[in-house]
């Protein structure tokens, strides 16, 4: 049976479909599983070892030079890459307009969310088959649903497994090795109330490094950098990254002891890799879309979001909390 599942962005969105993926390879054994993605996301699908085809769209990039000729080319090659295959089933678990656009570019059924399910209502008139999934539960859970409902199997399994034990080990080598006792600091996210501040992070780190541990932070603009700098010309023990490609940054993930971060989908990666640590809501509610450890991880990625909760010092004595029940 061949599918192709149709989740285009954002990272922490990605990531979330992983354990749907693995529900429905299980599920399904003989299942040929092709993934629709944005070009900056493509490494993820294809780090599942289900995932057969990683088909890459640069929406965001077609979007600003829309006249442009090689624009249309490059749509015109998806659309060609679409046709080769024949879909048993085309599944857009995105449930936006910019998604459903491509379910009728493919050649087979498709299904996604119905009216009520859909991020965006008129994203379900795309579709041949539409499903309810309730709105009002997490992502991953939506996704997993989706695809058990789309595809006529039963979940087995409340917990995710995201498909990513033994990353590290599939990924070109990185040329960085951590200090022992690293904690990743995953300070950078794309809204500003999103943010911890930077003086708790600071405290934070001095406080790692009394304990003699390193905190790693890594970036992805140059604002981040310049946090990221600051934060190092204030407290010892403090390693800031080079700038680096998703592979090279699960790698990294994976060799640190722990991880806290902002509401980024860094955070979601972790989670998925089975690191233990601490997520920082600030803004948002973890209901809906909250850190969610792999059902393999020793110990969870714990979402912390009152007020109380995310001042530095109780940030600080949870995360160190956790960092003295690792084996070291």
């Amino acid at each position: 049976m061949n599918l192709l599942t149709i989740k285009t962005s954002s990272l922490g969105d990605v990531i979330h479909m992983l354990p749907a993926v693995t529900d429905a390879a299980k599920a399904l054994p003989d299942l040929h599983i092709d993934w629709l993605v944005e070009e900056p996301f493509a490494a993820i699908p294809a780090w599942h070892p289900a995932v057969a085809q990683v088909i890459p769209v640069a929406m965001r990039r077609w979007k600003k030079k829309w006249t442009a000729c090689r624009t249309w080319q490059e749509i015109g090659a998806v659309r060609n890459t679409l046709r080769r295959r024949h879909y048993d089933l085309v599944i857009d678990s995105q449930g936006l307009v910019k998604s459903a656009l491509w379910t009728p570019w493919a050649s087979g059924t498709s299904a996604g969310y119905d009216r009520a399910s859909a991020r965006e209502p008129l994203a379900s008139l795309f579709y041949d088959r539409t499903l309810t999934v309730p709105r009002q539960q997490h992502a991953i859970d939506r996704n997993r649903q989706l695809m058990a409902q789309s595809l006529g199997y039963t979940l087995d399994s409340p917990a995710p497994d995201y498909g990513l034990r033994g990353l590290a080990a599939r990924l070109p080598r990185v040329d960085i090795r951590l200090p022992a006792r690293s904690v990743m600091g995953l300070h950078g996210t794309s809204r500003a109330d999103k943010l911890w501040p930077t003086n708790h992070w600071i405290a934070l780190a001095q406080a790692l490094a009394q304990d003699q541990r390193h905190l790693v932070l890594p970036w992805g603009s140059d604002e981040e950098r310049l946090r990221a700098e600051d934060i190092a010309r204030h407290a010892s023990h403090v390693l800031v990254l080079p700038r680096l490609g998703l592979d090279a940054l699960a790698s990294l993930i994976d060799q640190a002891q722990a991880v806290v971060g902002v509401d980024t989908g860094l955070l979601h990666l972790a989670a998925a890799l089975g690191k233990p640590g601490l997520a920082l809501y600030t803004a948002t509610p973890p209901a809906l879309t909250g850190a969610v450890s792999d059902r393999h991880a020793t110990l969870p990625l714990r979402n912390l979001s009152s007020p109380t909760d995310l001042l530095a010092p109780a940030v600080t004595t949870e995360l160190l909390r956790t960092l003295h029940s690792i084996a070291p």
